[in-house]
């Protein structure tokens, strides 16, 4: 372990100041509303949670004094914003989840927030914007693992899609369904037909794809696209066989779900075949509900079609 220089040390520092002045944290309030910077933080681990957390695991992950954040929760209790319920495997924790009225309260702030990044992105150029990302990349790697106890493993990067995914998508497609389901070929095209017709209706205020990314080697990927103005679709989900366990196909839905929120729509929907038991899992552990099936023919195999709806 090397010390910092004095130079080194100046330059962090040079870029906190900046850095937290562009993006608010100087301000008491956020986004005009009457919430501070951590409790919009605390609403937000409690909006993207795949299971409602526990206050101590919130301690834990944010880093905050106990509390604090139990002040805060009390405070979002007496406002109706949050409800604990009591934990089925200890009775002296308390799971803590949303209302429906703190979920209203906090799409506009999530909804601001994406429009303030969106703003900050949005005047410079593509290869500049990756630049951006990559580096904020960076700076999350080699910090996280500075302060680690042990080598880990380099984190899972979710980033959009650049020249060459989409290609990247086809294919892998193409050769995991033909090996572990025996699909043919035309499964390969009609998703080469989805890949094209986002990219050339592609608008980034309602539509995205996530490619997941370790060390510049891609495990996944997610499409989501406008149905309709209230509707959006989730599509192409897709993880690498070495890559899956690792909660990848978790945080490519949740991702999903989070944008589709920001982005105003009420519903997202997906169309999906039985039989696919790990997607299935993800979509029903994110709160997705089976609204029909159909068989059909298709690929070279009899299929079971089915059609999920998430409410938003």
């Amino acid at each position: 372990m090397s010390a910092a220089s004095a130079a080194s040390i100046a330059a962090v520092r040079r870029f906190n100041r900046a850095y937290t002045r562009r993006i608010g944290m100087l301000r008491p309030r956020l986004y005009d509303s009457p919430y501070s910077l951590a409790e919009v933080r605390v609403l937000y681990e409690l909006a993207n949670a795949t299971t409602p957390p526990t206050a101590s695991a919130l301690v834990r992950d944010l880093d905050m004094d106990a509390g604090y954040l139990s002040r805060m929760l009390r405070a979002f209790e007496t406002r109706g914003l949050v409800r604990r319920t009591r934990s089925a495997h200890d009775g002296r924790e308390f799971h803590l989840a949303l209302t429906a009225a703190g979920r209203k309260a906090f799409a506009p702030l999530d909804r601001a927030s994406h429009d303030e990044i969106a703003a900050l992105l949005a005047p410079l150029p593509a290869t500049a914007q990756v630049k951006v990302v990559a580096a904020m990349t960076t700076i999350e790697t080699l910090l996280g693992n500075a302060v680690a106890t042990t080598p880990s493993p380099a984190p899972v990067v979710l980033r959009p899609h650049r020249p060459g995914d989409i290609g990247w998508v086809i294919s892998r497609h193409g050769a995991l369904y033909a090996r572990e389901r025996g699909w043919d070929d035309k499964f390969e095209a009609m998703v080469a037909k989805i890949a094209a017709r986002f990219v050339e209706r592609f608008d980034p205020r309602r539509e995205r794809c996530w490619i997941a990314e370790r060390d510049g080697e891609r495990l996944g990927c997610v499409f989501l696209v406008q149905r309709s103005a209230t509707v959006a679709q989730l599509r192409l989900l897709s993880v690498e066989p070495a890559a899956r366990g690792a909660g990848v196909g978790r945080r490519l839905v949740a991702e999903c779900i989070a944008f589709a929120r920001a982005a105003g729509y009420r519903k997202l929907m997906l169309w999906t075949n039985a039989g696919l038991d790990a997607a299935r899992h993800l979509y029903d552990e994110a709160g997705f509900r089976l609204t029909r099936e159909e068989r059909h023919h298709s690929f070279g195999h009899d299929l079971v079609g089915q059609t999920f709806e998430l409410k938003l």
